[in-house]
């Protein structure tokens, strides 16, 4: 193992090269993990201290030092254990495009059960086991394009900074995302905007752009990545037949 690794990731490697042995009652690290994401699912990064852990697990501060070193390696640790691939990712996929659409609708559902992961702090690229096999399978999907290795690795970075951006802005608009929320903001804005000072903003506020459809349900006026999503495949797709010298558009 290379002992170059920052602090925490080079214990993360070994525990994920060697097979752990079921934990003896009392204090472990799976226990401290675990009690630490349930902290974080509850209240978010802040309800997670050494201190507020200790004290859930039932011991003391000192003691959880005999197993992490310190915080940022438990916030280490409990990304890389949300963060496990599902097991559908595996599964064969009719072409590229649908293989990403997979992977993005499993990265949405594990960023809005464990909300906290979109306020990690950001070191540097993915290097924990789990989140190298999510980059892993997004290649997998780009293989037998007509992409670059350069230009699959682009496409994925782009993918899931897209969706971890998205789930940022899902988790903080919150309530403001409410279908009550929008329409006191669309009726704000209708009384604020002018046609005369902004012009193709009052059209818009006009055509009910910035409104939910009558019949829209609570899952439907909910932040979603989905436009977007749909415009960086297409981007991709069109990316795949410049590469390939192909003007047919391209579904696998």
């Amino acid at each position: 193992m290379n002992d170059k690794l920052p602090a925490g990731l080079g214990s993360l490697w070994e525990r994920f090269d060697e097979s752990a042995p079921e934990p003896r009652p009392g204090l472990s690290l799976s226990r401290i993990v675990r009690a630490a994401v349930e902290l974080a699912d509850a209240g978010g990064l802040d309800a997670v201290s050494m201190a507020k852990l200790a004290k859930r697990l039932g011991f003391t501060p000192m003691s959880l030092y005999r197993y992490v070193a310190n915080k940022n390696e438990v916030l280490l640790l409990m990304l890389d254990s949300v963060a496990a691939v599902p097991a559908e990712l595996d599964e064969p996929c009719d072409g590229w495009r649908l293989g990403l659409e997979r992977w993005c609708r499993a990265q949405w559902v594990m960023l809005r059960a464990h909300s906290w992961v979109v306020d990690l702090p950001v070191s540097g690229p993915p290097i924990t086991p789990n989140q190298l096999a999510w980059t892993d399978r997004a290649l997998r999907a780009l293989r037998g394009t007509a992409l670059t290795e350069a230009d699959k690795a682009g496409v994925v970075l782009l993918v899931a900074s897209y969706m971890l951006t998205t789930a940022r802005m899902s988790t903080e608009l919150g309530p403001a995302a409410s279908g009550e929320s929008v329409a006191a903001h669309s009726t704000l804005l209708g009384g604020l905007v002018d046609a005369q000072r902004f012009p193709d903003l009052r059209v818009a506020i006009d055509a009910g752009a910035f409104d939910y459809p009558p019949d829209a349900t609570e899952e439907e006026r909910r932040f979603h990545y989905a436009f977007g999503l749909t415009r960086i495949l297409d981007g991709v797709e069109t990316l795949i037949r410049h590469r390939s010298g192909s003007a047919r558009p391209s579904g696998d």
